[in-house]
């Protein structure tokens, strides 16, 4: 090392005071040593060895100072071979500064030598592109007049000449951009609407794809190879790809839908079910003709049959969702619409032909009609259909009203009944909507038939409430009808017919019981109609009961001979009825006129002065029961329903001599006519309406307990001495009481508990006290 480097580390090393951790070193040297000797020399003994010890540290330290000059004076010898080769090492940096900066001062000469070079450079370029120019002038010069050939070619619909020379032409111009460095000639400026005419006249040639195969298939043929070869071929990165066989696919498509579901071909109101048959025939033959004659012309690949399919029936789809999405559709065509959707389209006449291949299957593709639709049409098509027969059956109601008002009597069928189309008609009305409703869907039918009876009951509605207008009109004078009853008559063989009719009504599939609203609204329609057929009948009657009793009816049958007369020749009519509204009829019409009778006898005030004439009464009783009796068998009243027998129940009672023996006979009564009407508890009766209206008299409820009557019960007032009356007693005992729930004829029923009181006072014998009382309704 010389003496500038040494000079230089010198100065490089620190001048100060030692460093901290020496110091601290050397103590910790130190008190290390001294802890050392405390503990060796701590007995006495030991002391006289310390010059061993001595001369064995002297001997150490000697050792540690020769290895340490050793490792100082190797690490010197690496920092003076360090510090010369830094020294070299920054004299090679100086020469090769001084190199760069030379080379920079040439580089700054060649740059300038190069900016003078440019002109000669672009007029070398210009050299070259001259020189390709003049190579391609001829064929450059031709590139017009190729244009005019092409346009003329696609013209003339030669696809596949006009596409080789439209080829030819790009390649010359790839070429020459090649050559020019991309540069664009105005020459070449109409290959682009050249190419683009080409491609609309193949998309055009595709779209007519049906039309060509039958006429020129050559043509079509030629149009595919031209897709075909254009999308095989390679086209830089500045050219777009054509993608001619994408637009004939969909020209395919568009064509296809445009042939058949056009806009000029939409059908218009009242033509969805021409233009529906239309496609019916359509269809199939446009998928055979596909099959037979497009797909040859086509590359396999375009799977045209399949296309054809599917293409047809998302046309079809869309135009019934726009078709939907317009104006409310009637009743047939939405019927129409339904059964085609849903049978016909998938069915052997259209889709589903054994003619077409599997190709054609449509079954996996969505539904023409949705869910939605479906439902949409349904409640449209039941909401028509139910105005329409709303109509139609309101109609027949209006017909039958005026016949009503006819001066001759209702018309008559083979048999002599009454007859009227009115139940044909509204049945077959509701019977035909539900039937044709089978060809769509069970869904459909099954609204349908819901509908159906609502508007069934609700035409019973409108019957009952017509009748009543009938009545009160004729009633009051308003309209005076001179057939009145046949015609209400007429009106109970028509609930007949409803009644025995209504079953067709029923198919296998409804559930039992869903008639239950018919039949209880047909049920109200009988009783409403014999309730307004007695009320004719106690209009006829009234006047002439008003006389009894009297003491000329105690002696002569005369005035009951009127009644039955009259009584007789009203039901005359009855034999137009058919049964078993007849019996019917007849049973209740003897109730009522024995019910009147009853009342008129206990409205009077006939006084019987003693036991003859309560015999004489009794006789009476049994001399008009077996005439009533009579009339009614004559007139055809089964005997096993007769009411008439009730008033020789009552004979008996006047026949008796022993008052205390009352009760009894009562009870007896009661266990012969069990279906009787009695009085509750209190002496009061129940009320319901009967068949006389608000105004007419009630009876009764059934199941009170009869209480036999007697003068132990405290509840008789007097009368004059020695005298019995009939006294006059309530009407509402002996009115006509009608069950609100059925109307069947009662073998034997009456009503007596309001009958039994007033007739007690006739069963005391004269020198009786107790005969000394009137009625208690007196």
């Amino acid at each position: 090392m010389d003496s500038a480097a040494r000079d230089k580390m010198q100065r490089a090393l620190p001048t100060g005071p030692e460093w901290p951790e020496q110091e601290r070193a050397e103590q910790l040297a130190r008190g290390a040593a001294l802890k050392w000797a405390s503990g060796i020399f701590y007995r006495p003994e030991q002391l006289a060895r310390l010059g061993q010890y001595r001369s064995r540290e002297v001997q150490r330290t000697c050792s540690l100072e020769a290895r340490i000059k050793s490792v100082v004076q190797s690490y010197l010898e690496g920092v003076k071979t360090g510090v010369w080769q830094l020294a070299q090492a920054l004299e090679a940096v100086r020469g090769t500064r001084e190199a760069l900066g030379q080379a920079r001062e040439l580089l700054r000469d060649m740059a300038e030598a190069a900016q003078t070079l440019e002109p000669l450079r672009e007029q070398v370029v210009q050299h070259k592109q001259l020189q390709a120019l003049s190579q391609l002038l001829p064929r450059l010069r031709a590139v017009p007049a190729a244009v005019a050939h092409t346009q003329t070619l696609i013209d003339a619909q030669r696809f596949l000449e006009a596409y080789v020379s439209l080829r030819e032409l790009e390649q010359l111009q790839e070429e020459t951009c090649a050559h020019l460095g991309g540069l664009e000639l105005p020459v070449f400026e109409g290959l682009g609407p050249l190419a683009e005419a080409l491609g609309q006249a193949v998309e055009a040639a595709a779209g007519a794809a049906g039309q060509l195969a039958r006429e020129d298939p050559a043509l079509l043929v030629a149009a595919m190879r031209v897709a075909e070869v254009d999308a095989g071929r390679t086209t830089s990165l500045e050219q777009a790809p054509r993608d001619w066989r994408q637009r004939c696919l969909h020209a395919l498509q568009q064509g296809l839908e445009r042939v058949h579901f056009g806009t000029s071909l939409q059908p218009g109101p009242g033509a969805l079910a021409e233009w529906l048959e239309a496609l019916r025939v359509a269809l199939p033959a446009e998928l055979a003709m596909a099959e037979a004659l497009v797909a040859p012309c086509c590359p396999p690949h375009y799977k045209v049959v399949q296309l054809w399919a599917h293409t047809l029936h998302g046309g079809l789809r869309r135009c019934l969702q726009q078709l939907l999405e317009g104006p409310e559709l009637e009743a047939a065509d939405t019927f129409t619409l339904l059964h085609w959707a849903l049978h016909v389209y998938q069915g052997p006449e259209m889709m589903g032909s054994l003619e077409l291949g599997p190709e054609a299957d449509v079954s996996d593709l969505e539904p023409l009609l949705t869910l939605e639709n479906i439902e949409q049409l349904e409640a449209t098509f039941v909401a028509k259909v139910q105005a329409n027969v709303a109509q139609w059956l309101q109609k027949a109601l209006d017909g039958e009203v005026v016949e009503w008002g006819r001066e001759q009597e209702p018309d008559t069928d083979l048999s002599g009944f009454y007859h009227s189309p009115l139940p044909a008609i509204v049945l077959q009305i509701l019977e035909e909507n539900i039937r044709v409703t089978r060809m769509v869907s069970v869904s459909l039918q099954r609204r349908v038939h819901g509908m159906a009876l609502s508007e069934l009951s609700a035409f019973l509605r409108s019957f009952s409430d017509a009748l009543i207008r009938f009545s009160r009109d004729h009633l009051r004078g308003d309209a005076v009808v001179p057939h009145y009853v046949p015609y209400l008559l007429a009106t109970l063989n028509h609930q007949l017919a409803l009644s025995s009719s209504v079953s067709v009504l029923q198919p296998e599939w409804v559930v039992p019981g869903v008639l239950a609203p018919v039949e209880a609204e047909l049920d109200k329609l009988q009783k409403r109609i014999c309730r307004l057929v007695l009320e004719a009948l106690l209009a006829e009657l009234q006047p002439l009961f008003a006389v009894l009793p009297s003491r000329r009816w105690l002696s002569s049958p005369e005035l009951l001979d009127d009644v039955c007369e009259r009584t007789a020749r009203f039901c005359q009519n009855f034999r137009h009825v058919r049964n078993p509204a007849v019996q019917l009829l007849l049973a209740e019409a003897e109730r009522t006129v024995v019910l009147q009778y009853l009342r008129a006898l206990m409205q009077g005030r006939l006084v019987c002065r003693g036991a003859d004439e309560r015999t004489q009464a009794a006789e009476r009783l049994q001399h008009d029961a077996a005439q009533l009796q009579e009339l009614f068998l004559g007139l055809g009243l089964e005997e096993s329903v007769q009411c008439a027998p009730v008033l020789l129940a009552l004979r008996e009672l006047l026949n008796l001599s022993d008052p205390t023996l009352l009760g009894l006979e009562v009870a007896g009564l009661r266990q012969q006519f069990p279906d009787v009407r009695c009085e509750d508890g209190s002496g009061r009766e129940e009320t319901q309406e009967g068949l006389g209206g608000a105004n007419a008299p009630v009876t009764p409820q059934r199941g009170s307990r009869l209480r036999p009557p007697g003068p132990a019960r405290g509840r008789v007032p007097r009368a004059a001495p020695g005298r019995t009356q009939l006294s006059a007693g309530r009407p509402a005992a002996l009115a006509p009481s009608w069950s609100p729930s059925t109307f069947q004829p009662r073998a034997n029923t009456c009503t007596l508990a309001g009958l039994l009181l007033p007739l007690r006072v006739l069963c005391l014998t004269p020198d009786c006290p107790q005969n000394k009382v009137t009625s208690p309704y007196a």
